[in-house]
């Protein structure tokens, strides 16, 4: 029996892993929901409701981790006691930390659509990169620590990304 407690790979019966397919994710939400719709029990009274609403509530927060690659790395390394800690360890590697600091420059100095372009292709494929190589770590090596950097860096990547997207957006209007 699946209880509230369950970490998110059991509530929706799936393996402990980075590499999910993200349509069984889906398909496997989708059904928990039925599940546990709140209406499914109106006859039921306010308890039932209550309990019904609360399932639905902690099967949606499993499916933002485990649909979302970051959230999900960042949650196998916490249960793993690798927490990600973002918020108040930014440790990067030198490298990815030059990495960024070109990024902000070429940012800084870029005002065209295809220069704007050129660096969210450049990031998006060092993000695609980032996300094999946690792959490798959390799946084959599962080593959790050194996947925490890689989360890290992901996240900044996330950002940056937006950023960017934010100074396209700007540029189109």
């Amino acid at each position: 029996m699946i209880s509230l407690q369950s970490n998110d790979f059991e509530l929706f019966g799936v393996p402990m892993g980075f590499a999910l397919a993200r349509e069984s994710v889906d398909a496997r939400w989708k059904e928990l929901q039925r599940e546990a719709h709140p209406d499914k029990f109106a006859a039921q009274g306010d308890a039932a409701q209550r309990l019904a609403m609360q399932w639905s509530v902690r099967i949606n927060e499993a499916y933002q981790r485990l649909k979302d690659p970051v959230k999900r790395a960042a949650y196998l390394c916490e249960l793993h006691g690798a927490p990600v800690q973002a918020e108040n360890n930014t440790a990067m590697p030198a490298a990815f930390l030059m990495q960024q600091m070109a990024w902000r420059e070429a940012l800084d100095e870029t005002h065209t659509e295809p220069a704007l372009e050129a660096l969210m292709a450049e990031v998006q494929s060092a993000r695609a990169q980032c996300l094999t190589e946690l792959a490798r770590m959390i799946d084959e090596a599962g080593d959790y620590m050194q996947a925490v950097g890689q989360v890290r860096a992901m996240m900044f990547m996330d950002r940056f990304a937006t950023e960017v997207r934010h100074q396209l957006d700007k540029l189109l209007d």
